[in-house]
């Protein structure tokens, strides 16, 4: 019998909070877990070797980036996507289908698949929902993700529905071929994804068409798509208790605490955003009292470390003053060192929320987290 992939460890005695361990090729991941995003095959500003010291278990690979440079067929000559970066421990794939929202006006969605017009150069490619899980088996990736349609917020009913019939029919051909690449020995997981943008009876429908899938992992998708953050908390809510509880799931595309923490709240196992490298790269320190910008004069003759309550060598050996002379001289060493920093303040926040959970502690540790924060 096939060893189970996902299994819940605890569950938090005043909420729906709750650790796990999924068992993966390329080794074992502690939930709740952020996943760095890497999406050329690097994580921005850090390297795998880097990662690997701040200890994540797991990052992010973009197939349709991938795809366009340097190509499936080179990655796949390397030895898979972890041989090519150096990176021996677990990768996500998303499928494409996020371009398919942020790329808008460079692609056509069809019922067979979607026709993009490369960002670089123009070219023109067409993904089918069996070409985004070979291609994801040619970059080895440990967990896969369907090739689907997110729709943004405030899409009208019917577009939705369009939209989620074509992201239906891709998930049942990806599924069959995913099927197929693994009894020819790929071992990689594949996750159904759920869509219906802010429309209860879509996310219901979706729900009910993606739990019927025999996968370890379901993702919610199509949510931190340009809605208030009530909005994204009722339907993160809603859509989280339609699901199986016996899966992992992956809330696709948040990375600040108050989003992150109300996932963990409502059941949640997985996250992934560039928010915390991208904010590095613009200045911006992520801390235990909230987001530190160092374009601010304030920080001049600051010689305090980014966050007194950060266990991370950036902290322990660079002042304020000097990484934000680092970042008005345009020099790269800031962007290495915040994103470093702010990556391992991610890590540190849910690793403490594990803990939390452990100890059915988890509303209390969330409500102490955002209270402290003033910046």
């Amino acid at each position: 019998m096939e060893q189970k992939k996902f299994i819940i460890e605890h569950e938090d005695s005043s909420c729906a909070a709750r650790t796990g361990t999924l068992n993966l090729p390329n080794g074992k991941v502690k939930t709740p877990v952020f996943m760095p995003v890497g999406t050329a095959g690097a994580v921005k500003a850090v390297s795998a070797e880097a990662l690997a010291n701040i200890d994540f278990e797991i990052i992010l690979g973009n197939t349709y980036h991938l795809f366009l440079r340097p190509g499936p067929e080179l990655v796949n000559e390397a030895g898979g996507l972890h041989n090519f970066m150096n990176w021996q421990r677990n990768i996500l794939t998303d499928s494409g289908g996020f371009q398919i929202f942020s790329l808008a006006p460079l692609r056509k969605i069809s019922e067979e698949g979607v026709m993009f017009r490369s960002h670089t150069d123009g070219s023109a490619h067409f993904f089918t929902p069996e070409k985004a899980v070979e291609i994801q088996k040619d970059l080895n990736s440990d967990i896969q993700m369907q090739l689907d349609v997110c729709t943004a917020y405030n899409t009208a009913f019917e577009d939705s529905k369009n939209a989620l019939e074509v992201t239906e029919n891709w998930m049942k051909r990806a599924w069959k071929r995913y099927n197929q690449l693994k009894e020819e020995g790929y071992a990689g997981l594949f996750f159904p994804i759920v869509q219906g943008n802010f429309y209860r009876p879509l996310r219901e429908q979706s729900a009910a068409s993606a739990s019927k899938i025999e996968s370890e992992g379901i993702a919610i998708g199509g949510l931190s798509v340009g809605e208030p953050f009530e909005v994204f908390n009722e339907f993160l809510a809603f859509t989280a208790q339609l699901l199986p509880k016996n899966k992992a799931r992956y809330v696709m595309g948040i990375g600040t605490p108050l989003y992150i923490l109300s996932a963990i709240e409502n059941g949640i196992d997985m996250f992934d955003c560039v928010l915390p490298t991208r904010l590095a790269r613009h200045g911006v320190a992520m801390t235990s009292a909230g987001n530190l910008s160092l374009k601010k004069e304030a920080y001049i003759k600051d010689f305090l470390p980014l966050d007194s309550e950060c266990g991370c060598h950036v902290c322990a050996k660079y002042s304020r003053a000097y990484i934000r002379h680092l970042y008005k001289s345009k020099e790269i060493l800031c962007p290495m060192l915040l994103s470093y920093h702010n990556l391992y303040y991610m890590r540190n926040l849910v690793e403490n929320a594990r803990n939390a959970i452990e100890q059915n502690r988890f509303l209390e540790f969330k409500q102490n987290i955002l209270k402290a924060m003033i910046f």
